[in-house]
């Protein structure tokens, strides 16, 4: 069965902002984090990217706005020869209490629903930020932190879930869980 990778979208993927990124124009690849998407999608993996969007419930730009922004994103992993099979946005502010907004889980079970994956066995997520590994953990899933982003700052001042695996960037996630599979096959 494919594995499933589900990535934190803002300082995993491209470069975060403070003021939130609200047009194309803003949304930079992180170096190495497209290749990285490129590798594990030609090693068989499955990537799906789960992001809070709270600047949509904000008012800070629209979803044409982030549509073009993932067009953007998906354009750019496919010239490298990568695919991501799905976006999960949660479009809500904190203080709407939703239930789709990580640390909570839901997006990530609707994740393995809509791709008839069992999580505690399946899922992978990498996040810069304590709530993304909250909510894999909460759905069963493995957490993987980055330090990119917000990632040193959360890995320095956090308290990360156990068994938390820590990595420099997007590729050397992608370098590892290649090298992984790779053992597992007996290649």
């Amino acid at each position: 069965m494919k594995k499933l990778i589900v990535l934190d979208r803002d300082g995993v993927i491209n470069q975060d902002s403070h003021d939130y990124i609200k047009n194309v124009d803003e949304w930079e690849p992180i170096p190495g984090s497209l290749e990285a998407i490129a590798n594990l999608t030609q090693a068989g993996f499955r990537i799906v990217v789960c992001t809070n969007q709270s600047g949509i419930g904000r008012g800070l730009y629209t979803m044409e706005a982030l549509n073009e922004i993932h067009q953007k994103m998906h354009r750019m992993v496919d010239q490298l020869g990568g695919e991501i099979a799905a976006v999960f946005i949660c479009p809500h502010k904190p203080e709407d209490n939703c239930e789709c907004r990580k640390p909570k889980p839901k997006m990530i079970l609707d994740i393995c629903e809509r791709f008839n994956i069992d999580a505690a066995a399946d899922v992978i997520m990498v996040g810069d930020s304590l709530r993304d590994l909250e909510a894999v953990v909460q759905a069963g899933g493995m957490p993987v932190l980055v330090k990119t982003g917000n990632g040193k700052k959360t890995f320095a001042k956090s308290t990360i879930p156990p068994n938390t695996l820590v990595f420099d960037n997007l590729l050397a996630v992608s370098e590892y869980l290649i090298d992984e599979l790779k053992g597992c096959d007996g290649k």
